[in-house]
């Protein structure tokens, strides 16, 4: 059994992008501590659990029932109701590390925590395996070595796309406003100026059907040494198989 570290910001957090992985590991027989920014129980963005204000979109941009299933599933679990405190972070307790994504106001103070960005580069510098989905990525490619440069310089990776991000605030942004856009800057273009060439990130098939326990091939991840990303919730189940298997690889 390994120990898998996955930081959440108090609110904002998606549900399935964090559930999901968590409820695979679990199913492999890994542990999964928490950490939020207090040590309290944080709370997903409840626009995703319960698609409220989505309007006729709600079936296509909130969690899937099996996001909603393992998020509920979550919340009850122990491990989530007594996370530790970012302060208490040390990388050299873990395993692995996730990073979940979530594009909603409340992420801002996890993508933003130098606490949990030297925490990042610490599982680099360790060569312990790193994943990072949807929004996730932003807060690795935040996290410089000793060098100055960012985790991701010279990895592969792929994140939440620029077409993606664009296509979902434009179909809401009359009245949803922002609620989409985390940063004026899309996740593609800051993530893209981390790396160390443009090509090196990975835009994938674009889709909007979301992969699922028996149908893994639907998502799409990359996967560059120890470390595995993947861009939306669509990836969830795909992401997380493949970094329970990286846990276990020699």
């Amino acid at each position: 059994m390994k120990t898998v570290l996955m930081p959440l910001p108090s609110t904002d957090f998606d549900p399935t992008e964090s559930a999901v992985p968590w409820s695979i590991l679990s199913a492999h027989g890994h542990h999964v501590i928490f950490a939020t920014p207090d040590g309290k129980p944080g709370q997903a963005d409840p626009r995703m659990v319960n698609g409220n204000g989505l309007g006729l979109l709600a079936p296509v941009l909130r969690a899937d029932a099996n996001g909603r299933a393992a998020y509920a599933r979550m919340i009850t679990s122990k491990e989530f109701l007594r996370p530790i405190p970012y302060a208490e972070i040390v990388a050299a307790n873990f395993h692995g590390l996730v990073l979940t994504g979530g594009h909603a106001q409340g992420m801002k103070p996890y993508l933003e925590s130098s606490i949990l960005q030297k925490a990042v580069a610490d599982f680099f510098i360790s060569k312990k395996p790193v994943g990072a989905i949807c929004h996730g990525v932003v807060l690795a490619a935040r996290s410089k070595l000793p060098s100055g440069v960012s985790v991701l310089h010279g990895k592969k990776t792929t994140a939440l796309t620029q077409q993606m991000e664009m296509s979902a605030w434009a179909l809401t942004c009359l009245w949803l406003k922002s609620y989409y856009r985390t940063y004026p800057q899309t996740v593609q273009a800051e993530v893209r100026a981390a790396l160390a060439k443009p090509g090196d990130f990975v835009v994938g098939p674009m889709n909007t059907t979301r992969d699922s326990p028996d149908n893994l091939d639907i998502g799409f991840t990359v996967q560059d040494g120890k470390y595995l990303s993947a861009r939306w919730p669509g990836d969830a189940h795909r992401f997380a198989t493949e970094f329970a298997a990286m846990l276990v690889k020699p």
